[in-house]
C-alpha cells in the first residue's frame, strides 16, 4: 500500500516536465540579440533563486531572464560571434533544478555586407565681387566769345611826299573777311584796286557804290579775290564801296577833283606878285608922261 502511494505522488510530478521556449527573432546574424520567452518550467519549492539561464548548443550561457514562479519567464541573448551559419539550438536553464528545460530552434544568417557610400565630394566655388569702374568726366564747359565789329576810316591828306598812302581796311557789316582797297584816295583816272576776303569759296563778286556797280570778281577756293574799281559818276567826296560774295564786305575811299600842293601854289604867288609889281610900274610911267604934258 505504501508502495501505491509513492506512485501517486510521484505521477504529477512527471506530468510536470512539458515546457515551451520560443525564440524572437528566430534568426539573425553572429553578433544579433533575440529574447528567449518560456513556458511550463517549474522550479523545485525550496528555490530561492529564480535566475534561468540561457544556453547556446547546451553548452554556452549567451544570456539571462527572472522566472515568474508560475511557470514562465523571458530574457534576452546574443548570438555568439562564434556561430557557424546554420540551425542551433537555445534552451532555457533555471538555476535551480527545473522539472524541464525547453528548447526552441535559432538559425544564424551570413553577416550582412556593409557598403560605405563616401559623401559626396562638395565643391566650393568662390565668385570674385564684380569689379566696378567708376569713369568721372569734367563737365564740359563752352564758352561763347562775342567780337564786337567795329568799322575804322581812316583819312590822309596827301601833300609834296612822294610816298604812297597807306591803304584802307574796313571790317565787313555781315560775316568774317575784309576789303582791303589800294589806296586812301584818288583822283579821276587815276586806277584803284580791291582786295577781299572771308567771301563763299568760287561766289561770284559784285562791287558797287552809290547804286552803280563798280566792279566784278570771283572769289577762288580760299576765298579771296582781287579787282580794279571803276566809278560810274565821278563825284568829290566819300564813297563807299561794297562787295557782296555771299557776305558783305565793305570799304570807303575819298575822290578829289583837283590837287593842290605846295610847289604850285607857292609858284602861283609868285607869278600873282610880278604882275601886281609890273602893274604899279607901268602906272607910274603913265602917270610921268601925262605930267610933262600938262
Amino acid at each position: 500500500m505504501a508502495y501505491g502511494v509513492t506512485a501517486l505522488v510521484a505521477a504529477p510530478v512527471s506530468a510536470q516536465q512539458q515546457g515551451v521556449a520560443t525564440a524572437n527573432p528566430d534568426s539573425g546574424p553572429a553578433g544579433s540579440t533575440f529574447t528567449l520567452s518560456w513556458s511550463g518550467v517549474y522550479l523545485d519549492p525550496d528555490c530561492q533563486d529564480y535566475t534561468v539561464h540561457i544556453v547556446w548548443d547546451g553548452k554556452d550561457v549567451v544570456g539571462s531572464g527572472r522566472h515568474t514562479g508560475r511557470g514562465s519567464g523571458s530574457g534576452t541573448a546574443t548570438v555568439p560571434a562564434t556561430a557557424g551559419v546554420g540551425g542551433h539550438r537555445v534552451t532555457a536553464r533555471p538555476v535551480c533544478a527545473a522539472t524541464s528545460r525547453p528548447t526552441d530552434g535559432f538559425t544564424v544568417t551570413p553577416t550582412p555586407t556593409t557598403t560605405t557610400t563616401p559623401p559626396p565630394v562638395t565643391t566650393t566655388t568662390t565668385t570674385a565681387p564684380p569689379v566696378t569702374t567708376t569713369t568721372s568726366r569734367r563737365p564740359t564747359v563752352t564758352t561763347t566769345t562775342t567780337t564786337a565789329t567795329t568799322t575804322t576810316t581812316t583819312t590822309t591828306t596827301t601833300t609834296g611826299s612822294s610816298a604812297p598812302p597807306a591803304a584802307t581796311t574796313t571790317t565787313p557789316f555781315d560775316g568774317d573777311g575784309a576789303l582791303t582797297l589800294d589806296k586812301d584816295n584818288v583822283q579821276p583816272g587815276d586806277p584803284l584796286t580791291a582786295t577781299g576776303t572771308g567771301c563763299e569759296p568760287g561766289s561770284q563778286v559784285r562791287l558797287s557804290s552809290l547804286g552803280e556797280e563798280v566792279g566784278t570778281a570771283k572769289a577762288d577756293g580760299s576765298g579771296t579775290f582781287s579787282t580794279r574799281v571803276e566809278f560810274v559818276t565821278i563825284q568829290p567826296g566819300r564813297h563807299v564801296i561794297r562787295a557782296d560774295c555771299g557776305v558783305v564786305l565793305v570799304g570807303s575811299v575819298d575822290v578829289a577833283l583837283t590837287s593842290s600842293t605846295g610847289g604850285t601854289t607857292s609858284t602861283l604867288v609868285v607869278l600873282v606878285f610880278f604882275l601886281l609889281v609890273g602893274a604899279v610900274l607901268v602906272r607910274r610911267q603913265f602917270a610921268g608922261l601925262f605930267g610933262k604934258r600938262n
